[in-house]
């Protein structure tokens, strides 16, 4: 369990001392991806005697932990949890940067009554609360720690399943990042519908496959 000394809290801290007594952390899994949504969740507390698992910046933890941890989270009820996914098709339409803000809205609306909100990086338009932004929040802030954890396997079983649904580009292990399998596979077999088209080099690819 995180100490109630330990800096992951010092943000959870201040805003209880002000008074936020329902407060929530929010990030996002699968901004950069050449294929599947991008995923924000919201992980909320209610009180400042709420005992943390030992949340830590999601990259920096082994996908057997990330998944003890999500599912830690969920079986406590001291900690309320909502995920929101924006497809593919959504994010060429809308740009990255909005879907990635829409997604971090729409987790936190479905949690209703969230006073305060930290949220990992910039800031966001359009959230239903007021919110404070914090760089590198996943490691710095216990609430963000949590949302990036559950956003992380939660997009992470997502691409295992859409690895089933569309074999052959080896989702289930690059999770739809761009790495040099990844672009060998869309060049062999075409982009699938998960692809998202604004973003290169699927989109050259989208663009040459129109010509005939």
């Amino acid at each position: 369990m995180i100490d109630k000394n330990s800096g992951l809290l010092s943000f959870e801290m201040e805003l209880w001392g002000r008074g936020f007594s329902f407060i929530a952390g929010v990030d996002e899994a699968g901004r950069g991806p050449l294929a599947g949504p991008v995923v924000a969740a919201a992980v909320a507390v209610r009180s400042p005697e709420v005992a943390f698992p030992d949340v830590f910046d999601s990259k920096q933890l082994s996908a057997k932990k990330r998944l003890e941890l999500r599912n830690a989270l969920l079986a406590d009820s001291e900690f309320i949890v909502s995920v929101e996914e924006i497809s593919a098709e959504e994010i060429d339409r809308i740009n990255i940067l909005r879907a990635t803000h829409k997604a971090m809205a729409g987790a936190l609306a479905k949690i209703a009554g969230v006073q305060f909100a930290l949220v990992d990086g910039l800031p966001a338009k359009g959230l239903p609360c007021p919110h404070k932004a914090i760089a590198k929040g996943d490691s710095r802030s216990a609430l963000v720690a949590a949302a990036s954890i559950v956003a992380k396997v939660h997009r992470d079983e997502l691409m295992d399943e859409f690895a089933l649904r569309f074999p052959g580009y080896g989702f289930e292990r690059h999770k739809g990042y761009g790495t040099a399998g990844h672009v060998e596979a869309v060049k062999r077999l075409g982009p699938c519908p998960i692809h998202r088209r604004s973003f290169e080099p699927i989109k050259s690819m989208f663009a040459a496959a129109e010509l005939f």
